[in-house]
C-alpha cells in the first residue's frame, strides 16, 4: 500500500488504477521530451505474494515494441526483480523503461516504427479488417532468407508440421501450429509452407517463435515476430524460455471476429501454444 502511494504521487496523471480489487496498475512512460516519440504503458498485477515471494504479473504496451527490443527490455526488468528480491520494484521497473525511452529518443533512428498495430486498438475495424488486411509475413520470411542463405546447406527436408486445437472466444478463433527445427532454413520453409494455406495466410495475426540450440556454441537461436499483435511474439518466446522447449516453431494464427478482446488475447495465444507444445 505504502509503495503504490508513493508511486502514484510520483507520477500523478501518468499512473492509472485499472481495477483497485485485482490490484491491476498501469504506468504510461515517455522519453521526457517535449513532443514525446517514445511512449510505452506498463500494466503490472501485484499478486498476493509480492513483493516477498512472487514478481509483479506485467505487460508492456507500445506499438514499436516488438521481437529484441521487447525481449531485451524484459529480461532488463527480470533482472532487476532478481537483484531486489523480496523489495518494492515498480519505481525501479519504471525507470529502467524511461532510462530505455530516452536512450532511443538520442539516438539517431529516432523513429518508432509501428508498420501494422494490433486491430485491438481501433475499434472501428470490424468485420472488414479481414476482407482489407493484406498479409505482410513476406517480411520475415525474406529475413529468415537473409540469415540462411548465408548457410551453404542444401535444402533440409520441410518438417513435418502438428495443428493444434482452435480456441474461439467471442468470434475471435486462435490456432497454434508447431514444427521441429533445427536450421532458419528449416523455420523459412515451415513458414512459407503455412502461408501456402490460404485460411492461414487470411488470418489477422500470425505470431510466432522459435528457438534452437546450437550445441556447438552453446548457445540459442531464437527469434519472434508479432506479426502486428503488440508484444505477442516476445511472450510466445518468454513462455517457451520459461517451458525450457528448444529446437521447435511455434505460430499461432488469430482471426479476429470483431469484438475486442482486451488481454484475454494474449491468454489465448499462450494457452494455444502450451497446448501444442504440450501435445
Amino acid at each position: 500500500i505504502d509503495e503504490i502511494e508513493a508511486v502514484s504521487s510520483i507520477y500523478g496523471e501518468d499512473w492509472c488504477v485499472v481495477n483497485e480489487d485485482e490490484k491491476i496498475y498501469c504506468i504510461k512512460i515517455n522519453d521526457c521530451l517535449d513532443r514525446p516519440k517514445w511512449t510505452l504503458c506498463l500494466q503490472v498485477t501485484l499478486p498476493p505474494g509480492y513483493p516477498t515471494a512472487e514478481p509483479p504479473i506485467y505487460q508492456l504496451n507500445a506499438p514499436w515494441l516488438r521481437g529484441q527490443d521487447y525481449t531485451e527490455l524484459a529480461n532488463s526488468l527480470e533482472e532487476i526483480y532478481v537483484q531486489n528480491l523480496g523489495e518494492s520494484i515498480l519505481y525501479l521497473w519504471v525507470e529502467k523503461i524511461r532510462e530505455v525511452l530516452i536512450e532511443k529518443a538520442q539516438s539517431s533512428d529516432s523513429e518508432p516504427n509501428c508498420k501494422k498495430t494490433s486491430e485491438e486498438v481501433d475499434e472501428d475495424d470490424g468485420d472488414d479488417f479481414l476482407l482489407d488486411y493484406q498479409p505482410v509475413q513476406e517480411d520475415s520470411i525474406k529475413m529468415l532468407n537473409y540469415i540462411s542463405s548465408e548457410s551453404q546447406e542444401v535444402d533440409e527436408e520441410l518438417p513435418s508440421i502438428h495443428h493444434g486445437n482452435p480456441i474461439t472466444d467471442r468470434r475471435s478463433t486462435f490456432q497454434a501450429h508447431l514444427a521441429p527445427v533445427v536450421t532458419p532454413r528449416q523455420v523459412k520453409r515451415v513458414l512459407e509452407k503455412l502461408y501456402e494455406n490460404k485460411k492461414i495466410a487470411s488470418a489477422t495475426h500470425n505470431i510466432y517463435a522459435y528457438r534452437i540450440y546450437c550445441e556447438d556454441k552453446q548457445t540459442f537461436l531464437q527469434d519472434c515476430e508479432d506479426d502486428g499483435e503488440t508484444a505477442a511474439g516476445g511472450r510466445l518466446l518468454h513462455l517457451m524460455q520459461i517451458l525450457n522447449v528448444h529446437d521447435v516453431l511455434v505460430v499461432v494464427s488469430r482471426w479476429y471476429g470483431g469484438i475486442l478482446l482486451g488481454p484475454d488475447r494474449f491468454k489465448h495465444i499462450n494457452n494455444c501454444a502450451r497446448n501444442v507444445l504440450v501435445e
